[in-house]
């Protein structure tokens, strides 16, 4: 339904600075676990060169692979040996990190995207990136990634599930939403047993990790990304409370083991001044599939429309308005406290005209802003509410729609919009969630 308010309110410039003013960022996830990496590490061969003063720009490549087992549900005293193996470990998540002034572009590329030219004369599967780190190491995949993406890859990471599993622990564990009909993965051979009924769930670190993992429940490996960028804004967002603080010796302690990395180890002195400003921004490889094969051909023109360099998008005009605000905006309240009305309402003051609000059961998943293909309105709603901005492939949005999740922690970034419209919180005692004693 689309909302109409015949209350007069302050003009668009106001508004603007209102909701500017009011928002907060948390830190990235990733750089912070790259500065403790950096301060941890053995210097790569690339350092980023930065000048006094200015923000470091560089791209880091995130992979995470598998712990190996040498028997039945028993994993390798040596983690890192190669030969009797019952299984090879793929790294089937993959994020090119990109840090450029005060922005943070995350692309994630899909497992089974093709490295070069597809080839009939050779198996589909030693072409695809995730198998790259098993057959030539962590250089192979970092020359693989460089040359599906075309961008410079300056060090890597590589981490084992059970590192992220500690520091998801660490972090106080992840809030998820279960979809309809719920997730069952029983892996008795991998010792994988995940049944979850529809809903909100709190999540440990074991649990966390198999969710992050499983694509039942989400459709395919577009939506399994898809919902790791959620949890990785909801992670981002812990690091700021003073658990995340408590969490530190974890993420700094994963340096061998459970962390393979070449990173320099100046990268730290150079970060740490700019960490409060990075904005978050989440892309997906875009791919087009081959014929006849499981594999995925990268799609370089339509990469450079959602990930890495600014979009152009409509902004903001000199009273504060929008310029041009085509693009339909779908809110679903998940805050508890009917914030989505009143986030509707100020939007329409900056000439936002198609909006429609949604009431969902309150969850503490994180707010973001996400769209499927309309990343400049994204960009421009998730610059003037100071959220994450979730590009993706299986995101709930139409062509020419962007959706904002308003989760539990909506309350503190959006505070600024009750005094604005002079409307108390309304909690919904059949949606709101009662407090989580693990939730910092």
């Amino acid at each position: 339904m689309t909302h109409s308010d015949p209350t007069p309110h302050p003009g668009p410039r106001r508004a603007h600075s209102l909701l500017r003013g009011v928002q907060t960022f948390g830190l990235s996830l990733c750089a912070l676990m790259l500065g403790g990496f950096a301060l941890l590490g053995t210097p790569g061969s690339a350092a980023p060169t930065t000048l006094p003063g200015q923000a470091p720009q560089f791209t880091v490549l995130l992979a995470g692979r598998d712990v190996v087992y040498c028997y039945y549900r028993q994993p390798c005293k040596d983690q890192d040996q190669r030969t009797g193996l019952v299984q090879t470990p793929n790294t089937d998540t993959l994020m090119l990190v990109k840090v450029s002034g005060d922005r943070v572009d995350v692309l994630n590329i899909p497992r089974d995207t093709t490295v070069g030219e597809f080839s009939w004369r050779e198996s589909a599967a030693s072409q695809k990136v995730n198998g790259k780190y098993w057959s030539g190491g962590p250089e192979a995949l970092t020359r693989a990634v460089e040359e599906i993406t075309g961008e410079r890859v300056d060090s890597y990471v590589i981490v084992r599930t059970d590192y992220v599993a500690r520091v998801i622990g660490a972090l106080g564990g992840l809030d998820v939403t279960v979809p309809e009909p719920g997730i069952e993965w029983v892996d008795r051979a991998a010792g994988v047993d995940l049944k979850l009924a529809p809903g909100n769930h709190h999540l440990g670190g074991d649990q966390a990790v198999l969710f992050l993992r499983v694509r039942k429940g989400f459709g395919d490996d577009y939506g399994r990304i898809d919902h790791q960028k959620q949890a990785l804004t909801q992670l981002v967002a812990r690091l700021r409370s003073p658990q995340g603080l408590a969490a530190l010796p974890t993420l700094l302690g994963g340096v061998g083991n459970g962390v393979e990395t070449n990173v320099d180890p100046n990268l730290l002195t150079t970060l740490l001044p700019h960490l409060s400003e990075l904005r978050l921004r989440f892309a997906t490889l875009p791919t087009n599939p081959i014929r006849g094969s499981f594999n995925l051909a990268p799609d370089r023109e339509r990469l450079a429309q959602v990930w890495g360099a600014a979009p152009a998008r409509s902004g903001l005009d000199e009273s504060g308005a929008a310029r041009a605000a085509p693009v339909r905006v779908s809110i679903q309240d998940a805050s508890g406290a009917g914030l989505g009305e009143a986030l509707a309402r100020a939007l329409k003051v900056l000439g936002y005209a198609r909006i429609s609000v949604q009431r969902v059961p309150a969850s503490s998943v994180s707010s973001q802003v996400f769209t499927q293909q309309d990343v400049g309105a994204a960009e421009t709603l998730a610059d003037l509410l100071g959220l994450p901005r979730l590009q993706g492939e299986r995101f709930p949005v139409a062509p020419g729609e962007v959706g904002i999740l308003l989760g539990a922690d909506a309350a503190r970034q959006l505070a600024g919009l009750h005094a604005y419209l002079g409307a108390a919180p309304t909690p919904d005692p059949k949606t709101t969630p009662a407090p989580s004693p693990e939730t910092p």
